[in-house]
C-alpha cells in the first residue's frame, strides 16, 4: 500500500469512528462480524463429532448418531443404489463446517428428542453460533423439512431455503418439484400439483391431488394446521413436501384410491401456490 493510501484509509477510518459506523471494517474484514445464521433460541450442549455420516446426521464421540433438525439431504449410495445427486456435496460441506468448529459442536435437543431408529434428534451449531442445518439450505444441498414438534427453527430455516432456491444453488438449478404422475417410488418428494378433492373421516383430513397423490393429515395431527383453510382447498395449486408412501405395497388399495400417499404433520410441508 502506498503512502498516500494509507493516509486515505486513516482519514475513511477517522471519519467510520466519527460517524460511529462501521462499514469500513465489514469492508476490510470481509464479513468477519456477520451475525450468526439462525442463531440457538436457548442454551446448547456440546459434543466432539467422530465422524460425518451424511449431509445431515452425524457421529458423535459418545457413540449417539445425531440427526440434525429441519434438514433433509440428499441420500448417499447405500445397498448398492446410486447416491443422489448432490449427496457428496452435502456430505462434504458438512464436514467442512465441522472442521471449522474443530470438530466440537452445540447441540439443541428436539422436543421429539429420538426417532424412530434411535437417533437423537437435534438442531447443531458450530463454533460462531451459526446453525448448520440452515448453512446447508442455504448452500442448496437440503430440503428444509417440519416435522412437529421439532419445529423451533422453522422460519429461519425456510428463509434460508428461499434464499438458494431463488438463486438456483445446488438442488435447485433444475426445478425437482415433481407432478404426482411423476412419482415412481416411495421416499422424499417435493410434489405440487392441484387439488381435486378434500375430505375428511376417521382417519384424518384427507387432500387428493390430480395424477394419483393424496396428501393426509392424521388425527391427532390436525391440530397444527388450520383446517377451515384445508376445507377450501378444492382447485388450488398446492406444493407439499415429505416421505411418500406406495399403499398399494400394503394390499387391500380400494377402486378410485391413490396408490401414493403422503403423510403430513405441520404446515410447513404444505405450500399454496394461488387459489
Amino acid at each position: 500500500m502506498t503512502l498516500g493510501s494509507l493516509f486515505g484509509l486513516a482519514r475513511l477510518l477517522k471519519k467510520a469512528s466519527l460517524a460511529g459506523a462501521f462499514f469500513i471494517p465489514a469492508i476490510w474484514l470481509s464479513g468477519a462480524l456477520a451475525a450468526p445464521l439462525c442463531p440457538a433460541p436457548e442454551a446448547l450442549t456440546y459434543a466432539s463429532v467422530a465422524h460425518v455420516s451424511d449431509g445431515d446426521t452425524l457421529r458423535l464421540e459418545d457413540g449417539r448418531s445425531v440427526r440434525m433438525i429441519g434438514l433433509n439431504a440428499p441420500e448417499t449410495g447405500k445397498k448398492g443404489q446410486s447416491a443422489e445427486p448432490f449427496a457428496e456435496a452435502a456430505r462434504k460441506r458438512l464436514q467442512t463446517l465441522v472442521a471449522q468448529s474443530n470438530g466440537r459442536v452445540g447441540l439443541l435437543a428436539g422436543k421429539q428428542a429420538q426417532d424412530r431408529y434411535g437417533r437423537t434428534l437435534a438442531h447443531v451449531f458450530g463454533a460462531d453460533g451459526s446453525n448448520l442445518e440452515a448453512q446447508l439450505l442455504a448452500d442448496g444441498l437440503g430440503y428444509q423439512v417440519a416435522i412437529a414438534p421439532n419445529v423451533a427453527l422453522l422460519d429461519c430455516q425456510q428463509a434460508a431455503e428461499r434464499s438458494a432456491r431463488a438463486a438456483g444453488l445446488g438442488l435447485w438449478r433444475q426445478s425437482p418439484v415433481l407432478a404426482a404422475q411423476q412419482i415412481s417410488r416411495s421416499g422424499f418428494a417435493l410434489v405440487g400439483g392441484t387439488v381435486s378433492k378434500v375430505q375428511r373421516n376417521r382417519g384424518g383430513l384427507w387432500i387428493d391431488l390430480q395424477g394419483g397423490l393424496v396428501l393426509r393429515i392424521a388425527p391427532n395431527q390436525l391440530a397444527n394446521f388450520d383446517q377451515k383453510s384445508l376445507a377450501g382447498l378444492q382447485g388450488a395449486q398446492v406444493e407439499a413436501r415429505g416421505w411418500v408412501l406406495d399403499r398399494s405395497r400394503r394390499g387391500g388399495l380400494k377402486a378410485g384410491q391413490a396408490r401414493w400417499m403422503l403423510p403430513l404433520t405441520h404446515p410447513g410441508m404444505l405450500k399454496v401456490a394461488a387459489h
